[in-house]
């Protein structure tokens, strides 16, 4: 559920942040930056009252250590800020990271798993009446009307404002530790002066001391530098002190918000997800009553070909195959999942012994059902053992663009799979071109049952079979309708018109795949999904 992956979220997020809080101490660094520079650490800072005075090739270290330690605290110090500044708004959001939500049909937004939300369009029939729904769960985020929400808002919006002070006093710092580098030089020059009046005071002329006092008055404006640092470090302490604040009310929010147990909640919504689709499954067989917008789920290959996943696979085998072209091919892809299929990557090649014709292919129970090229013999072949089981010739049905669809393409032998099993659509000289409906042996390829819907089939743009029933549209080009059903149960048709979104304007492939209850379409080079609305009679007694 994409609302429980956002607490998952939230929570990571929590925890870090306070632990950052907790381990970001100014001082706890600073031994480290004057070890990685080179400078004493915070042990050398004192030393023993009895030591004995310095030789004179050292009098000029002792002299600098006063700076270096200045400028040890104040490169610790931007170290610091500049951390805070860069680091605290990524942890609680403020840094421009945004989560785009799937919402248009050029977004991929089937096929998701429980933690990315999931869609399922259905109708239903109640005994005292017509009553036709649809069960929508989209992607879900946070709770804007919450007033935890209200209050994790006021937090970052204090933590902007502390993450502006620090970039501030992280330029001042900056600023002011350029100062104490650049007069080191001074300092030197000061303390060689004195070294000199010291071992030598009768050298001490007017000139020697009016220079001495020169060299003094050179570094007057370090004693503003100084004041500030102290300023500053009073800032510093002031900021810590907010922060840690902030970290506490954050462990508050997140304790209040852990009351209300949203991992039971989201285990709830999983059992009420699975409940739903075993209703689906208890949803008998209903007439066709709309069509979705089409949802992109990927651009790629020529104008014509054919995708698919196995139609009588488990759940979690997303498996998509994938066949470009419509005559001569020899090459199907097998991605391991959706995602991989999406991206191109994680896939295996099979070699068919025969070349296909046509698009009209299926996968169903593991292996592909195909037309031989240039012949009406259908083909199974097995994925696992990458073998033909069976192949045998389809009777009198026409081939090699003999009766296909208006495209052409050599689709003159379709194959579906509906909730019923497998079956062929062609036609024969002896229908006169007309749309014939068989009933396929998925084992043996023997047609059990056959049906002449009257319909010519090149008038036809593509078909597909839901619950028994036979879909035509008039046109696989733009403006394209469902315009035509035959129902095998009663042998009997009716003209419909149910609006069908071309969107790429030349549809070479339509099949519907009855577990997920969407049609597959290859539409010039994308491929293409579509959901179905049904209505159905609910079979069941309990309560779901």
């Amino acid at each position: 559920m994409g609302s429980g992956a956002g607490v998952r979220s939230s929570r990571a997020l929590y925890k870090d942040w306070s632990g950052a809080a907790r381990g970001a101490q100014p001082g706890g660094g600073r031994g480290r930056l004057a070890s990685e520079r080179g400078l004493p650490g915070p042990g050398a800072e004192g030393r023993e009252a009895g030591r004995p005075p310095p030789r004179g090739d050292e009098a000029g270290a002792d002299m600098t250590v006063p700076l270096l330690k200045i400028g040890a605290v104040l490169s610790t110090m931007a170290m610091v800020t500049n951390w805070m500044s860069q680091t605290l708004p990524s942890l609680v959001g403020l840094n421009g990271t945004s989560i785009s939500r799937a919402g248009t049909s050029e977004k991929i937004t089937l096929f998701q798993s429980p933690d990315d939300g999931w869609q399922v369009y259905t109708s239903a029939q109640a005994p005292d009446g017509k009553c036709l729904c649809t069960a929508v769960i989209p992607v879900q985020g946070t709770c804007s009307r919450d007033l935890r929400s209200r209050q994790l808002r006021q937090l970052m919006e204090k933590v902007q404002n502390i993450s502006q002070s620090m970039e501030v006093l992280d330029l001042r710092t900056y600023r002011d530790l350029q100062y104490v580098r650049n007069t080191e030089s001074l300092m030197k020059g000061l303390d060689s002066r004195l070294k000199v009046a010291t071992e030598s005071q009768k050298s001490l002329n007017t000139k020697s001391f009016q220079e001495l006092k020169d060299k003094m008055t050179e570094l007057l404006p370090l004693i503003p530098v100084l004041d500030q640092y102290k300023t500053d470090t009073k800032m510093i302490v002031q900021l810590k002190e907010e922060v840690r604040n902030v970290s506490g009310s954050l462990l508050a929010i997140q304790e209040e918000m852990g009351a209300y147990d949203y991992e039971e909640l989201q285990q709830r919504v999983l059992v009420l997800e699975a409940r739903l689709h075993a209703c689906m499954q208890k949803l008998g067989c209903g007439k066709l009553t709309g069509v979705s917008n089409p949802i992109t789920i990927r651009a790629s290959g020529s104008r014509f070909g054919s995708w698919m996943t196995d139609t009588m696979a488990p759940s979690a085998d997303s498996r998509v195959w994938y066949m470009d072209g419509y005559y001569k091919g020899r090459r199907v892809l097998e991605f391991w999942t959706l995602n991989d299929f999406i991206t191109g990557q994680n896939f295996v090649q099979h070699l068919l012994p025969h070349p296909w014709a046509g698009t009209g292919h299926v996968v169903f129970n593991g292996s592909l059902y195909y037309n031989k090229y240039q012949s009406n013999i259908v083909v199974k072949y097995h994925f696992r053992s990458r073998s033909v089981l069976v192949q045998r010739s389809l009777n009198a049905a026409g081939y090699n663009n003999t009766f296909p669809y208006s495209w052409g393409g050599f689709s003159d032998i379709d194959f579906m799979v509906d909730e019923n099993g497998l079956w062929a659509v062609y036609t024969t000289n002896q229908n006169a071109g007309n749309i014939v409906v068989s009933k396929v042996d998925p084992q043996t390829l023997e047609i059990l049952r056959s049906w002449d819907t009257g319909y010519p089939k090149r008038s036809a743009g593509e078909s597909f079979m839901i619950c028994g029933t036979l879909y035509v549209t008039n046109s696989h080009l733009a403006g394209a309708k469902i315009y035509f059903a035959y129902y095998t149960n009663t042998s009997s048709y009716e003209y419909t018109d149910i609006p069908f979104h071309n969107q790429y304007s030349h549809i070479s492939m339509l099949d519907y795949n009855p577990r997920e209850r969407v049609l597959y379409t290859w539409n010039n080079g994308h491929q293409v999904v579509y959901n179905v609305t049904l209505f159905h009679v609910i079979k069941t007694s309990g309560e779901l």
